[in-house]
């Protein structure tokens, strides 16, 4: 699918390209071409009336600097991270741009609330973006805004799990599982946030990028370096977190063994004397006596009472 952005007057028109037959001569009025999934006859078609060269599967997907960033003296491709989140799965999507002359070109595989968002944003005010640099401004600033909202989340659903691992009520392996899930995911987003501020401080050293768009970079790269103090930040909590799960995990373990070692010392000495009575030499001296067994079974209850007073007493249980 190929959307076309294109200056009317004051306001934008959105051209759906259905007949990839037939050239497109508005070229200079363009601002956006949005490509959704594109086939290979419509990266063609792009390539033939805008001139602009695109990046292979390949080239997209690679996670060097210098394959996700690269300037010439027409151009600036840019590969970048979106985050995806979908079923409690969160991955880094790659999404590319191409500035070039005027207009910006968008190569996506998906569809992407960032994308809306901003369409909404340029029909509304279309005065405020010029050309592509400006949508490219507008397109950043939005995704780190919803940057900024999953981090919010995670940091909510941290706490969530803290009270839960404090308390210590509900002490199972299903929190140290979903620990590991907030780590994966935080980490997930703080790759995505890092790729963004390489980018962006990239941009920001191109003298192609107009001066008030300059001014906006700034501020995103400034908004950036504090989402990435709250990843560490998330870090360090969960980290703690998990610490301290295990931690009451062995205390609730040992305590367990704790059980299994009393009962052992408290049976031990019935066990004994059982044994010992329960020999079968000829010559014993209770063999023959009239109160032996009660005398047994007396023995192996006290045996077994005397340790609990003990520990009872020395606050053992």
């Amino acid at each position: 699918m190929i959307r076309l952005f294109v200056r009317e007057g004051l306001n934008i028109r959105i051209e759906m390209v259905k007949d990839l037959s037939i050239p497109f001569e508005n070229v200079e009025n363009v601002l956006w071409i949005d490509m959704v999934s594109p086939t290979d006859q419509e990266i063609k078609w792009v390539s033939k009336n805008f001139e602009v060269r695109f990046p292979s599967k390949q080239e997209m997907e690679e996670i060097e600097i210098s394959s996700r960033y690269w300037e010439d003296e027409e151009s600036i491709t840019i590969n970048a991270y979106f985050l995806i989140t979908e079923k409690e799965h969160a991955f880094n999507e790659t999404v590319t741009f191409i500035l070039k002359k005027h207009f910006l070109v968008t190569v996506r595989y998906r569809e992407l609330k960032t994308f809306n968002e901003l369409v909404k944003k340029l029909m509304m005010n279309p005065r405020f973006y010029e050309d592509g640099y400006y949508i490219l401004a507008g397109i950043m600033e939005i995704r780190i805004d919803i940057d900024a909202d999953t981090l919010e989340f995670i940091t909510r659903e941290i706490s969530k799990l803290s009270k839960i691992v404090f308390t210590g009520i509900d002490i199972t392996e299903e929190i140290l599982e979903t620990i590991s899930y907030y780590e994966d995911f935080n980490m997930t987003i703080r790759e995505n946030i890092i790729d963004k501020q390489r980018i962006l401080s990239s941009l920001l050293k191109s003298y192609k990028i107009p001066q008030p768009v300059r001014e906006e970079i700034r501020i995103m790269i400034k908004d950036i370096n504090s989402l990435i103090d709250y990843t560490t930040f998330n870090f360090e909590r969960l980290d703690y977190l998990q610490n301290t799960f295990l931690g009451l995990l062995n205390i609730e373990q040992n305590k367990v063994i704790k059980i299994f070692t009393i009962m052992s010392v408290i049976f031990l000495p019935p066990t004994l004397i059982a044994s010992i009575y329960g020999m079968n030499f000829r010559f014993m001296p209770e063999l023959q006596w009239e109160f032996g067994y009660p005398f047994a079974v007396f023995l192996m209850v006290f045996s077994a009472l005397l340790p609990l007073f003990i520990f009872k007493k020395k606050g053992w249980l």
